[in-house]
């Protein structure tokens, strides 16, 4: 059973985030929501539209913090929404963010429910290409329920 939860992430955006009830919220913002689930994963969902750079950097600082904090290694990530990636973000994120988990010694595991948009696909693997050297280790799906069956089978 879903259940409906408000959360105001901008004085625009007024659209409920849903979640299964098991699951609870850990951040959100214009570019999307961070939820815990209680197999041990984060759950990471884009929104549809562009993203201001700052707002992209607290979005995944924060996913990478959830990680760290509860010593989780698996991230269920669902882009079926987002808008393509930018020269700057893609950047960003490879240099920080996934340079950083490696760094750190920390491997990730991520479930990637793909883009709806063929622009947004294409610039999901031109960045995951440049990262291979990542502490990142990813598989791409079309169905959610099929990224939830592999990142289980990681136990």
């Amino acid at each position: 059973m879903l259940t409906s939860f408000s959360v105001p992430v901008s004085p625009s955006e007024s659209d409920p985030i849903v979640l299964d009830r098991r699951q609870r919220l850990y951040f959100a913002n214009s570019v999307g929501s961070i939820t815990e689930h209680p197999d041990g994963y984060a759950i990471v969902r884009y929104n549809a539209g562009p993203r201001q750079l700052d707002h992209l950097q607290a979005f995944l600082a924060h996913a990478s913090q959830l990680l760290r904090s509860r010593n989780w290694h698996k991230m269920l990530g669902d882009q079926r929404l987002m808008s393509p990636y930018t020269p700057e973000e893609q950047a960003w994120i490879v240099d920080y963010w996934l340079m950083r988990q490696q760094t750190e010694g920390r491997a990730v595991y991520g479930a990637v429910v793909v883009p709806h948009d063929v622009f947004a696909r294409l610039s999901l693997s031109q960045m995951m290409h440049e990262a291979q050297a990542a502490a990142l280790t990813y598989r791409l799906f079309d169905e959610e329920e099929v990224a939830i069956a592999w990142l289980r089978q990681l136990d």
